[in-house]
């Protein structure tokens, strides 16, 4: 075998040239590793120096890969992740009671939250980890065995997956709203109200225009309002008066429910998607993550919630 010494470069210029590439930063990068940028920079420089060539090019506050930087950061990113989970395969794991379920922040906090204490209640002996992120996850490389994932099961290839929750999306607006600019009773006649838009960055979510196009009114794309990239953001509004929102029916119907909220005009707006468990089937789901899975799937959204009084009140 060569000497890998002579050939690698150093294993710490690997990590911080993948951070970077994935980053496209070398500020975020720095963030990310609990390094200065300038430490980066110097890192990054010190392997390019190694290779003999430009892996980014720089910009005013912005970096890129080059089309060299580009092949090597597949590579580099690969063989590392592949390598970490080689080592976390060998090290030695006292038996866990732990689930992690890879979920949005807004099912995490509209969803999940207001039932932890009916599942902590019911399900004593495991530990659930919640864990959130912008974009949707490869579970499987993130050796996570369980996700919520809204679409339709051919478009996760490699997964099991079972649906808990048809994509129905209706108008809500608070009481208090609705007492200070009237109820509007046919779709149309939410073109002139304050609608919450939910700019959502990575995940394709249903907007008002095709909510109205689904009730029969083409062709308009309404822009008074105020938009956001956060559901939770986007409902809070609602909430606090502010404006009418879209409102995913599995994930407000406990805010109907208490009055916290309420349905504007009978029009839903049923995509033909879903919400669904999602779990790698190349490998057995062991018995604490089935028990988390058959659990959630025992919730009917139309269910009222354990805890929902408390949760509307934080929000």
């Amino acid at each position: 075998m060569p000497n890998l010494r002579r050939l690698l470069p150093s294993f710490r210029s690997l990590v911080v040239f993948e951070a970077a590439g994935r980053l496209g930063s070398f500020t975020r990068a720095g963030e990310e590793l609990a390094m200065t940028q300038s430490a980066v920079s110097y890192a990054i420089k010190a392997l390019e120096e190694d290779i003999g060539q430009p892996l980014f090019t720089r910009g005013h506050r912005t970096v890129a890969l080059t089309d060299t930087g580009r092949r090597l950061h597949d590579d580099v990113g690969r063989n590392l992740l592949q390598l970490a989970h080689g080592i976390d395969a060998a090290r030695l794991k006292p038996a866990s009671n732990v689930v992690t379920l890879s979920v949005s922040t807004a099912f995490a906090t509209l969803w999940i939250a207001p039932r932890l204490q009916r599942m902590r209640t019911e399900l004593p002996d495991i530990e659930l980890r919640l864990h959130t992120a912008d974009r949707d996850l490869d579970i499987v490389s993130e050796d996570i065995p369980l996700g919520i994932r809204g679409g339709r099961p051919e478009t996760w290839p490699g997964y099991n997956s079972t649906e808990f929750a048809a994509e129905e999306v209706v108008a809500v607006a608070s009481p208090g709203y609705l007492a200070a600019y009237g109820v509007p009773e046919m779709p149309w006649e939410l073109l002139d109200h304050h609608l919450a838009h939910l700019d959502e960055p990575y995940r394709h979510a249903a907007t008002w225009k095709e909510w109205l196009a689904s009730a029969g009114i083409p062709e308009v794309n309404p822009v008074r309002g105020t938009r956001a990239n956060e559901y939770v953001a986007v409902l809070q509004m609602a909430l606090d008066g502010d404006a009418i929102a879209l409102g995913w029916r599995h994930l407000v119907e406990g805010f109907l429910q208490t009055g916290r909220l309420q349905q504007v005009t009978s029009h839903c707006y049923r995509t033909g998607n879903g919400f669904s468990l999602i779990w790698p089937e190349h490998k057995p789901l062991p018995q604490t993550c089935q028990s988390v899975r058959d659990w959630i799937l025992a919730q009917s959204p139309a269910k009222g919630v354990t805890g929902l009084e408390r949760m509307a009140r934080i929000l």
